[in-house]
């Protein structure tokens, strides 16, 4: 160490160099500590992200379920495939849905004869359509949310539909006269868990960037994975009769703006789950001939129904939330009525504490990503118009991985006090 001596008339003071050039380099990075966390805490919200608006869209194609089984086989010219239409025809009655949404018509299939031969003709329909379906629903949630479109910060788009870039959020972006600025997030592939993961994002980007108004929207179209029955590929039954149309917004945004904003849920916290050696019972994947579903429904059940008691009383531990099931309000993605049957028997639920899904599942089908907000909508609509009860709320999302995610709502008091009002 090096010392230097100063000398007055009346001492010698030694002081070590070095110590005090290590004395100013941790006052400076003190400072400089301070100076960081002040900003890091200026830039995040005081609040909890909240579900402030929904919006909901569907095409105009709408089948009951016992006509898509004529439809089905005579758009695809298997009409001759008895047997498979027997068979089909069972797994539709199994499903609980009543009808669903579709963009597809015969009439748009028959302009387009190599449909169903392999070529590209189902991604670019879906690719043109999806953003206009996406912006319906986002004009609703904007309208809902009383603010204009330009307030919006950021854009998390979900599909299934469309693996392309530049993708549907950026032509979304476009029709809706949203700022150049807007920070895009693009999700693609990520199955019915896709809306779920959507707001899991949108809460961590409203928390941490002050003022942040985040718009979620998840697309999906059925044409993109629309084929022929296929006598040795069953997966192709299943999801033909299972999946359909629709797009779903959600603005998301902590400390509302009063009066202005009115928030509806509270996004407390939010998790992902991926149960191990399960990567094979749901998968989706692209090839020549558009989009692939492969789903072993006899095996996803039995997973989902084992791993979400602990994937939600991890979350409520956590929180220090000491509730019953039945305590709860459910926004679970239905996927189909053997699931939600499941998860009923395995949480030993009251009747009716899934009827916010069954009901989405029986008027519109499984629309993958787009489905949670869906549900999401309905449990409002029971709060806010029939004046269900409720204060702490689960959301489930189920998806390729196979991963669940959880997220804990609390409902705020404008649901009751609208019901009130009424």
């Amino acid at each position: 160490m090096i010392w230097t001596c100063y000398a007055n008339k009346s001492s010698l003071l030694t002081v070590p160099l070095l110590s005090c050039r290590w004395l100013a380099k941790q006052a400076c990075d003190s400072l400089a500590r301070n100076t960081v966390r002040e900003i890091r805490h200026l830039k995040r919200a005081d609040g909890p992200a909240a579900v402030l608006a929904i919006g909901t869209a569907n095409p105009p194609n709408r089948l009951s379920q016992e006509e898509y089984v004529e439809y089905y086989f005579r758009v695809t010219k298997s009409q001759h495939l008895t047997d498979l239409k027997r068979k089909f025809k069972l797994i539709c009655d199994r499903t609980a849905t009543a009808k669903r949404f579709f963009h597809h018509t015969q009439e748009l299939l028959d302009a387009h004869p190599r449909f169903f031969d392999g070529g590209q003709d189902r991604l670019e329909i879906a690719a043109a359509v999806a953003p206009e379906l996406a912006a319906s629903a986002a004009t609703k949630a904007i309208a809902k949310w009383g603010r204009p479109a330009t307030d919006i910060t950021h854009l998390i788009l979900s599909t299934n539909s469309c693996a392309l870039s530049p993708g549907v959020d950026l032509r979304l972006a476009s029709l809706l006269g949203l700022g150049s600025s807007v920070v895009r997030t693009l999700l693609q592939l990520t199955g019915c868990s896709g809306g779920s993961a959507s707001l899991r994002l949108a809460k961590d980007i409203a928390e941490n960037n002050c003022g942040a108004r985040v718009l979620v929207a998840c697309v999906e179209l059925s044409v993109a994975a629309l084929r022929g029955p296929e006598e040795n590929y069953p997966h192709t039954l299943i999801s033909q009769a299972i999946f359909s149309d629709g797009a779903g917004a959600v603005i998301v945004g902590a400390d509302a703006v009063h009066p202005l904003e009115r928030p509806l849920f509270e996004m407390v916290s939010a998790s992902q789950t991926v149960i191990p050696d399960t990567d094979r019972v749901a998968v989706i994947k692209t090839g020549e001939g558009g989009i692939y579903h492969q789903l072993f429904m006899q095996e996803l059940a039995p997973i989902a129904t084992h791993n979400i008691e602990r994937c939600i009383s991890d979350e409520l531990k956590q929180l220090g939330i000491d509730a019953q099931w039945n305590d709860l309000f459910w926004a679970v993605h239905p996927g189909v009525t053997a699931l939600l049957d499941s998860i009923d028997l395995a949480l030993m639920l009251d009747p009716g504490k899934l009827a916010a899904s069954r009901t989405v599942l029986r008027e519109y089908g499984n629309m993958l990503s787009a489905t949670v907000i869906f549900v999401l909508d309905e449990q409002r609509r029971r709060m806010e118009e029939d004046g269900e009860e409720g204060v702490w709320g689960v959301m489930l999302g189920f998806g390729p991985g196979f991963t669940i995610e959880t997220m804990v709502l609390h409902a705020t008091t404008n649901l009751k006090q609208n019901h009130a009002r009424m």
